[in-house]
């Protein structure tokens, strides 16, 4: 009877044990539940629900809740764990690290871009980079993966898979020609010059690209990345002036020439290979193109009047040499928030958006502008249109006003994304096409 009852005891403790931590760790879990299907609410209500472009698409049957994915993101509250399953939070703040495709090990998740409502165009592009037009390939942010380092690994890989289709090499013709020198493009050059491929690279700008073009302070997000002919570059939060440093003594040390403010403007099929014409009239040959021109293209303009004056401008460089101004800032995306808060540091600053929220802000750019906003160091004028550009002052127009309000001012400053060059796609026989939701990465 006694050792009866001590096995009663004993078993009896250990199931109580036992249910006492299925308990808890289901509350855990439910806890932790509660928690993201707040932060979805929160995002769905601020709109960075819904995707912008490239991010991850979960597969709920083969997710086991590892939580790797969500350790490897370098944002913050893209992905969470509900119910046991990992699901997108702020899809629209995700920027294609793609860390958490490579992290989950069920290979749980595909990189997409688009959705079933949201659809995104781009350049027709196989596994190997190459277009629908055969000789011409495409690697970096017009193809859909946008991030640094994953600009610098298509790149690289785009110019190996050119290397396998070249013929034999030809008197007077280039092998290669790389339009565009913003990350992708300066992998290739380097891969290029690492096989000695007869290669020139033409930016129809300066170097960097995109990069060049933002602030002298921006940070630039980007992780660990191998640099052709450089070996592995770890930087994860730098500036702009680092990281073009860096690119200019690659291609210095290796006696590469970038031919800068080259903007090529056809591209000619003839022979099995293509003629690059330039703006300026010069004329090129070669076997294959290689695009890495990126998907803003030319800037996108509002298309009203006073829009062509001297004071209006579409990126800025150098926001500490300007003091004392009276600003205007149109957009409401990163861009335009980072710009309205540097230029706020010493000077008046309004930034003027179209819509009643901003809605695509990365976390830190979502907290800095509200605290200036709350300290009143910078105006916000909500669903407002610029609709005329003057010597000395713009025209604003908010909905629910009958009457537009009229600021003085010196400088415009208007982000409104760029435009896809669709017509020099085109006319070199590129098909582009409207993905919704299509995968760019899969196992």
């Amino acid at each position: 009877m006694t050792v009866l009852t001590e096995k009663i005891i004993i078993y009896g403790a250990a199931g109580i044990l036992l249910i006492a931590v299925i308990y808890l760790y289901i509350r855990k879990l439910r806890r932790e539940s509660k928690i993201v299907d707040d932060k979805i609410r929160l995002a769905k209500e601020e709109g960075l629900y819904e995707p912008v472009s490239l991010h991850p698409v979960i597969n709920p049957n083969s997710c086991i809740q590892s939580g790797a994915c969500i350790k490897a993101c370098p944002e913050e509250d893209i992905i969470g764990i509900k119910n046991g399953r990992a699901m997108v939070i702020n899809a629209s703040r995700c920027v294609g690290h793609g860390t958490c495709f490579h992290a989950c090990p069920t290979q749980a998740i595909t990189l997409c871009i688009g959705t079933e409502k949201r659809g995104v165009d781009l350049p027709h592009v196989n596994p190997y980079f190459e277009s629908n037009v055969k000789g011409i390939f495409i690697a970096g942010e017009m193809g859909g993966m946008g991030l640094i380092k994953n600009a610098v690994e298509q790149g690289r890989q785009a110019v190996d898979n050119i290397i396998r289709s070249l013929k034999i090499r030809e008197r007077n013709v280039y092998d290669l020609i790389i339009i565009g020198a913003g990350p992708a493009g300066i992998s290739a050059t380097l891969e290029a010059k690492k096989h000695k491929l007869n290669t020139i690279t033409l930016e129809q700008n300066s170097l960097g690209g995109t990069v060049f073009s933002f602030p002298r302070t921006k940070i630039v997000m980007t992780s660990p990345m191998d640099l052709p002919l450089h070996g592995k570059v770890k930087l994860f939060e730098t500036n702009k002036t680092t990281l073009l440093k860096l690119w200019t003594s690659v291609l210095s040390k290796n006696e590469i020439e970038i031919l800068e403010y080259k903007k090529a403007e056809k591209i000619i099929r003839q022979n099995g290979g293509f003629i690059v014409n330039t703006a300026d009239g010069s004329q090129y040959t070669t076997q294959r193109v290689l695009l890495t021109i990126g998907r803003r293209g030319s800037p996108r303009k509002l298309n009203i009047p006073g829009e062509e004056l001297p004071k209006v401008f579409y990126r800025l460089l150098e926001p500490e040499f300007i003091h004392h101004k009276k600003i205007v800032v149109i957009g409401g995306g990163d861009s335009a928030v980072e710009s309205a808060l540097l230029l706020a540091e010493q000077n008046e600053v309004t930034l003027s958006y179209r819509k009643d929220t901003f809605s695509r802000l990365k976390l830190k750019n979502n907290q800095k502008i509200k605290e200036a906003m709350a300290s009143g160091k910078l105006e916000v004028l909500f669903n407002s249109n610029l609709m005329a550009i003057e010597e000395n002052r713009v025209t604003i127009k908010t909905d629910g006003e009958e009457q537009p309000i009229q600021l003085v001012n010196d400088l415009v400053y208007i982000f409104a994304g760029g435009e896809l060059p669709t017509e020099f796609l085109k006319n070199a026989g590129i098909e582009i096409t409207r993905k919704f939701g299509e995968a760019i990465l899969k196992h």
